[in-house]
């Protein structure tokens, strides 16, 4: 789904919505409140983009996988790791779509300069961007939906419930993606010359704002005051130093309105009474085999539609912290299958075809029908063990 069949699909369904209201399905004061909930976090989405772009036109992504780089010291398997812990950290703190838009043609770049094959850096970023989309809140918008269902909504809640199990689904998604290129990741390579900067005081600046921002997004703020915060300052000196970098693509308007159109419709059916089938797919109890269920049910939702109306629909079925773990692995951690699942995905190919890099999807899904289930089924297992 590229990014105009994306708005179409979200102006269709914002109609939808608007004529549920119109006819008395959804409730007025229920779309209203739809409507209070989903604001910050889509001003949150729209923010964090723009730093994150103009973070990467000042070219400090560029910079900082040329200093893993050379940390490197010309040992393949170092550099890659270096690569893995840089798409943990840009996933964590600046969302999984950051990862897949952004870094990923930083490091094939890296890995083109320095003779090594783009292949296992590219499936880095792609499993990496949705597994370790677990870590934060502000790493999913999944994640920020769900926040507000936990008692103590904030960083340090949803890192206590879910620091276990993003720890294991990162760790599975490296140690398979160690096997499945570890020829490829042996060897040493020349260390190449550092990317040239075209103007370093805005790459001082914008890397001081992307700094500062990072620890401010857990530290109890909403996440999308430090974001727009930070948008604003960035936007301001790029005015001033780099018009022509500020332009209306920087706003992602297209998920924008596919998601409010999602709210709405997800919100009609849960008018009409969906939580008795959900129910009856995804059980309701709080052991492992029904956290699986659970998870699984998400998973299968993911690939099959959306990992974000995968959520919608399913959250009604999250009545405890554990189950609402388990979903939020499902429809994180869980769509590697399909190309759809996550739009994250679909950049991230989109990115790679720009750059020449081809990867099949036929390869893809096979590589990824062994990688998503062991990952979900290994991430719940820790939530068994809470309490």
């Amino acid at each position: 789904m590229d990014a105009v069949k994306l708005a179409l699909v979200g102006v269709a369904l914002l109609l939808l919505g608007a004529a549920a209201v119109g006819v008395g399905v959804l409730p007025l004061q229920d779309a209203v409140a739809i409507g209070e909930r989903v604001w910050p976090v889509l001003l949150f989405v729209v923010s964090v983009t723009i730093v994150a772009e103009l973070a990467a036109a000042a070219g400090v992504f560029d910079v900082v996988a040329a200093r893993l780089a050379r940390l490197a010291r010309g040992r393949t398997w170092a550099l890659w790791l270096a690569v893995v812990l840089l798409a943990v950290v840009a996933t964590a703190f600046l969302s999984l779509d950051t990862t897949a838009v952004l870094l990923t043609p930083v490091v094939i770049a890296v890995a083109r300069a320095h003779g090594l094959s783009p292949l296992p850096f590219a499936f880095t970023t792609v499993w990496l961007a949705n597994t370790a989309s677990l870590v934060l809140p502000v790493s999913n918008l999944t994640n920020l939906l769900a926040l507000h269902r936990l008692e103590g909504a904030h960083a340090g809640t949803f890192l206590a419930l879910l620091g276990p199990s993003a720890a294991v689904a990162i760790g599975v998604s490296v140690l398979l993606l160690f096997l499945l290129h570890r020829s490829e990741l042996t060897g040493r390579f020349a260390v190449s010359a550092p990317p040239v900067v075209a103007d370093r005081l805005q790459l001082r600046v914008a890397a001081v704002v992307v700094v500062v921002m990072m620890p401010l997004l857990v530290s109890g703020l909403e996440p999308w005051i430090p974001a727009t915060a930070a948008a604003i300052v960035l936007g301001v000196f790029f005015a001033w130093r780099s018009p022509d970098a500020l332009h209306l693509s920087l706003v992602p308007w297209q998920l924008v309105v596919f998601a409010a159109g999602l709210f709405l419709a997800v919100g009609a059916l849960e008018a009409l009474g969906s939580r008795a089938l959900i129910v009856a797919l995804t059980g309701e109890g709080d052991g492992l085999v029904d956290l699986w269920r659970l998870s699984g049910v998400g998973l299968l939702a993911a690939n099959t539609v959306n990992n974000l109306p995968a959520y919608l629909a399913l959250e009604s079925a999250a009545a405890s912290p554990e189950r609402l773990a388990a979903l939020l692995i499902g429809v994180n951690a869980g769509p590697l299958i399909t190309p759809w699942a996550s739009l994250a995905t679909l950049l991230w190919h989109q990115r790679l075809h720009a750059v020449g890099v081809e990867v099949p999807w036929g390869r893809y899904v096979l590589l990824s029908l062994l990688a998503a289930p062991l990952t979900v089924l290994a991430a719940v297992a820790p939530l068994a063990l809470r309490g």
